[in-house]
């Protein structure tokens, strides 16, 4: 997987690659799964949600830079896979999640396999973790319309963002970096992520008109 899915595809950061060489991504995926879990694509976990694929997992890690000391927001806990990545990259890792469910499987992951330096809580992501912040980096993991003014507001000057911004079938990946006088945004690439639902994102009420999409694969890929 880091060989020909990550290197290859120009992934350098020596620390994200030893990070996905390490996390056994297997155990984050339904049994079912299991053989397919190293495999170039994302897999469903249940509650029409996903584990995103290695290449995306790995190039939003890398976008962060993260160095070992950063306390970071991941907005999507999912399975937990991405959480136990950063929680190989970074201090501290604040982990929100919407879906209970969800929360109580990557957490008991995350316990199992010893990650002392990462919270995770069920709430409407789109508020940030206020008593937390503010951040290093944030990684968000859902489509969102817009990048919620919250979430800048929650980054330390100088600090990351990675996130979708789109329509709810087709987001480009965005790198918001904020400087003293306000954020810098640039595009990465095309990506389709699951809706970012909750107050600065898709409602609920939308989430039944989506094409079906997985969070977490690249629009130019089966």
């Amino acid at each position: 997987m880091v060989e020909e899915q990550l290197i290859a595809r120009g992934i350098k950061d020596e620390r994200v690659l030893a990070a996905m060489r390490k996390v056994p991504r297997h155990l984050f995926v339904e049994e079912a799964f299991r053989d397919r879990a190293y495999g170039d694509h994302a897999l469903p976990i249940g509650e029409k949600q996903t584990i995103s694929q290695p290449y995306m997992v790995a190039l939003m890690s890398e976008a962060l830079a993260l160095k070992g000391t950063e306390k970071v927001l991941e907005i999507g806990t999912g399975s937990g896979y991405q959480t136990a990545v950063l929680a190989e990259l970074a201090a501290r890792v604040c982990s929100i999640e919407r879906i209970q469910l969800l929360v109580s499987r990557a957490w008991k992951m995350i316990e199992e396999l010893g990650y002392r330096n990462a919270v995770i809580r069920q709430a409407d992501g789109s508020f940030g973790w206020k008593d937390e912040a503010p951040f290093d980096a944030i990684l968000v993991a859902a489509g969102a319309p817009q990048i919620p003014s919250v979430l800048i507001d929650q980054l330390k000057v100088g600090g990351r963002m990675v996130i979708p911004i789109g329509e709810r079938a087709s987001q480009t990946l965005k790198k918001v970096v904020k400087e003293e006088k306000g954020a810098v945004t640039s595009s990465m690439i095309p990506c389709v992520f699951v809706p970012f639902l909750g107050a600065s994102g898709w409602s609920k009420e939308e989430e039944s008109d989506g094409n079906g999409f997985l969070k977490g694969t690249l629009r130019d890929r089966p």
